[in-house]
């Protein structure tokens, strides 16, 4: 069975080129980018195992996903088109995953749409179809995974079509973490890991679903941590007002902590008066509205705090952590999102 690590959106917020380079040095078989744009940046890092473009590949730019040996996910004639002229200008056979939608509704082809276009696919002399993918729609939403097994098993019909024709895509891929941490049988042989590969679960359904399997083995522990320093430290007398709209006001002396990080950065406005940081040992909460590259925490309770000091955003410090859900939560999303939006200007540093 061959592991594909999903590495769009910067690595789920955890960067691109840091990130993969781990999994490669790990050992995993695949990468999974969005658009060729990622790609072309992991070819360029010298990356030379196979890499998947799971996001939709437009004609413009099919000749460079060929050029850099990437594999598309296609559901279209055009872009099957645009590929076999690229292979063939190329002098090359271009690689392709057809995907079948089994009942998403997002990215795919209902079966026999889907059965029209692999024997289309294989009639062109330039492109190989290389394996065949589906997503699922709520495995990471419940506990009931009735609607999941239904795709499972449309899955399967679709391979089984596709061998009456001829075609037998070598890649079979349906698992994200949630079917990759759950069901085996759902292996096939290729997993895709995206969310669980930095040690995040799916969800809470998830994890309640592994212990009602009795998978207590597993173990996720978050990769990041997203950490600031302090900008300024202010004293501040009572009834004074923090930040913009004046929606604070102290009720006592307060001590404050301007840190350069706001919501251009990834922190998210909706922490407002809401979320908090850690701070030499102590969680602060953020005062004021949350703005473009600087918030406001309260250190009354960390009177050390100076100047230069550390400010722990997301990770785990001194025995007590923030994590990616508790962010979440308090931004009103989820771990997913809370992540993957930390602007990818940041610096990301490896830390052994």
């Amino acid at each position: 069975m061959r592991l594909a690590a999903v590495v769009k959106a910067n690595a789920y917020g955890h960067g691109l080129i840091q990130a993969s380079r781990c999994f490669v040095e790990a050992g995993v078989d695949g990468l999974c980018v969005n658009d060729v744009l990622e790609g072309e940046a992991l070819r360029a890092d010298g990356v030379e195992i196979p890499i998947y473009v799971l996001g939709y590949v437009s004609e413009g730019l099919a000749e460079r996903a060929v050029k850099g040996d990437l594999i598309p996910v296609v559901y279209g004639r055009k872009t099957v088109d645009a590929l076999d002229r690229a292979g063939r200008a190329a002098g090359k056979i271009a690689k392709a995953h057809l995907k079948v939608d089994t009942g998403t509704n997002r990215q795919g082809l209902r079966l026999e749409d889907l059965l029209e276009l692999a024997k289309y696919a294989a009639s062109r002399k330039n492109i190989v179809i290389d394996g065949l993918s589906t997503h699922f729609a709520d495995i990471e939403d419940t506990t009931d995974h009735s609607y999941a097994k239904v795709q499972i098993e449309a899955y399967i019909e679709a391979v089984s079509r596709l061998k009456e024709m001829g075609i037998d895509p070598p890649v079979k891929n349906i698992a994200n973490s949630a079917a990759t941490i759950l069901w085996p049988e759902a292996h096939f042989n290729m997993v895709r890991l995206g969310i669980s590969a930095y040690g995040l679960w799916p969800s809470k359904e998830t994890l309640i679903s592994a212990r009602m399997l009795h998978r207590e083995n597993i173990n996720l522990t978050p990769a990041l941590t997203w950490k600031t320093r302090i900008a300024q430290v202010r004293r501040l007398s009572k009834g004074e007002y923090i930040g913009y709209g004046r929606t604070f006001r102290t009720a006592h002396e307060t001590l404050l902590a301007v840190c350069p990080v706001g919501y251009y950065d990834g922190y998210d406005r909706n922490l407002s008066n809401t979320g908090y940081v850690l701070i030499n040992g102590a969680r602060a909460q953020v005062r004021g509205r949350v703005c473009m590259n600087m918030i406001m925490a309260d250190v009354t309770d960390a009177p050390d705090a100076k100047e230069g000091d550390e400010v722990i955003l997301m990770g785990r410090a001194d025995g007590d952590s923030i994590t990616p859900e508790q962010f979440a939560s308090w931004a009103g999303t989820i771990n997913y999102e809370a992540v993957a939006r930390i602007n990818d200007r940041i610096p990301r540093i490896i830390v052994e």
